[in-house]
Parts: C-alpha cells; sequence; structure tokens
C-alpha cells in the first residue's frame, strides 16, 4: 500500500533527489577544490608598468589657447561637436605659439596647418 502510495503521489521520484543534488554538490566541490591548487602556467605576463594610448576620432571645432605668459604655461580648451566629449582640455608648459601648434598637432593627432585654422590665440600677460 505505501508503495502504491508512493507511486501515484510522484513521491517515488521526489524522494530520491535531494540526496541526488547533495551528492552532486560535494562532488563538484571535490573537484572545484582539486582543480584550484593546481598550480596556473602562464606565458604571457601581465606588465604593470607600461601605459597605453587611447586615441579619439573627434570632429573639433574650435580650439582655444590661453597663454599666461607670468607662469609660462598654456591652457587649451578644444571644443568638439561629439556629444561624449564635449570639451578637451590641456596644459602646455611652454608659450611659443609655433611650439604650441605642435604640441596641440601632436596631442590631437591633427597636421599643423588644421591646428592653425582651428586656434585662437588669447594672451595673458
Amino acid at each position: 500500500m505505501i508503495r502504491r502510495w508512493l507511486k501515484a503521489s510522484g513521491a517515488e521520484f521526489w524522494l530520491p533527489l535531494p540526496f541526488v543534488a547533495i551528492a552532486f554538490w560535494v562532488g563538484s566541490s571535490f573537484l572545484m577544490a582539486q582543480e584550484l591548487q593546481q598550480p596556473q602556467i602562464v606565458k604571457n605576463k601581465l606588465q604593470a608598468d607600461t601605459q597605453l594610448k587611447a586615441t579619439v576620432s573627434v570632429n573639433i571645432l574650435l580650439i582655444n589657447a590661453v597663454i599666461n605668459r607670468k607662469q609660462g604655461t598654456t591652457q587649451v580648451a578644444v571644443e568638439t561637436a561629439e556629444p561624449i566629449l564635449k570639451q578637451l582640455e590641456l596644459e602646455l608648459p611652454m608659450t611659443d605659439a609655433t611650439h604650441i601648434e605642435a604640441a596641440i598637432a601632436q596631442e590631437l593627432q591633427l597636421s599643423r596647418q588644421n591646428v592653425r585654422q582651428l586656434v585662437r590665440y588669447e594672451i595673458v600677460e
């Protein structure tokens, strides 16, 4: 009678299921512990002392350069047409216009001719 009740209620299937789950859990835990104890051989090591340079291509609208001759620095503000990067600011340790244009061209990866067309200077004494 108990056997018929177990078959009819489906308990014959459901009763051993927790034991199967526990056996699976214990077995997978054992295998995971064994795998984690194995030494890992790394062919390419990560070098933390290198710096990566990211380049971004944006449409530049205007470059404002404020030259402060007393401090010997130039504050450069680059306005873009991009919604993500609207403005980029640089500080350059120089006051000569040709050096400033060269530094901006190198930093923004533009030609010096393009920089000359876009840059507007303001000199602060």
